[in-house]
């Protein structure tokens, strides 16, 4: 599928540019987080995305309208939110969910720092509450969406958590685009919670860890191995919690 008309150096320098300013936008919120949390080092997040060695990524996707031909209608909701081998894509068409709706991409949590994403006029994002309800989120071209990812969630101990979501294709004859930024840190990079997120005193009652220290390379791993909507983060969580 065409997303540009014009020359692909064109197209490429507008991703780049839109990219560079999407990160920068991750970076003022986790420096924002950092200082609402009261430590110190207001950087301390933004770094893991700012290193030169980062492996955030960029994705468009597209939903094809109901009404669109059944060839159109196969669509990959079973991978995860991170660029992946070929072979690894299990496509298959679209679940039906209910008489005018379909799953366009399975429920699931963002295994990075933090998604920006934003789409045009077509609505189909939901979000699941903690009673296991699913809340429409009202589509919005002007503005941006903001995901916390499970790396975050383990970076502030659980006091901010991942947002477990899905689309479903619900506009018979309208096609919904969306573009999503995702935050993720160099391979290497250690995820753990700062000491000062320890304190009971400033986050929670959480004195110690929820989650033992992994790589993101450690954890990329496992969310490979897993399928879409499990919990990843299950298996970092120490014993002791």
């Amino acid at each position: 599928m065409s997303i540009c008309n014009l020359s692909c150096k064109f197209c490429s320098c507008v991703a780049n540019d839109y990219v560079s300013a999407v990160k920068n936008l991750a970076c003022d919120i986790l420096e924002l987080v950092a200082e609402g949390l009261r430590i110190q080092d207001k950087s301390i997040f933004s770094n893991l995305i700012s290193d030169s060695q980062n492996d955030s990524c960029f994705r468009i996707n597209h939903y094809p309208p109901l009404n669109a031909p059944n060839h159109q209608q196969e669509f990959n909701h079973n991978w995860d939110p991170s660029p992946v081998e070929e072979e690894r894509l299990h496509i298959s068409p679209l679940p039906i969910v209910g008489s005018k709706s379909r799953i366009g991409f399975g429920e699931h949590t963002d295994p990075q720092i933090l998604t920006i994403l934003r789409s045009n006029d077509v609505n189909g994002l939901q979000i699941c509450s903690h009673d296991g309800f699913w809340i429409p989120v009202p589509p919005d071209p002007n503005e941006f969406f903001v995901f916390v990812g499970d790396s975050f969630q383990a970076l502030t101990n659980g006091r901010f958590t991942s947002v477990r979501h899905r689309v479903v294709a619900m506009n018979s004859w309208k096609t919904r685009m969306s573009m999503m930024y995702f935050a993720a840190p160099a391979l290497d990079a250690w995820i753990s919670a700062p000491p000062q997120i320890k304190n009971k005193n400033i986050i929670s009652i959480n004195i110690s860890n929820i989650y033992r220290p992994f790589t993101w390379g450690q954890f990329k791993h496992i969310v490979y191995s897993l399928r879409l909507a499990d919990s990843r983060l299950d298996h970092f969580k120490n014993h002791t919690q």
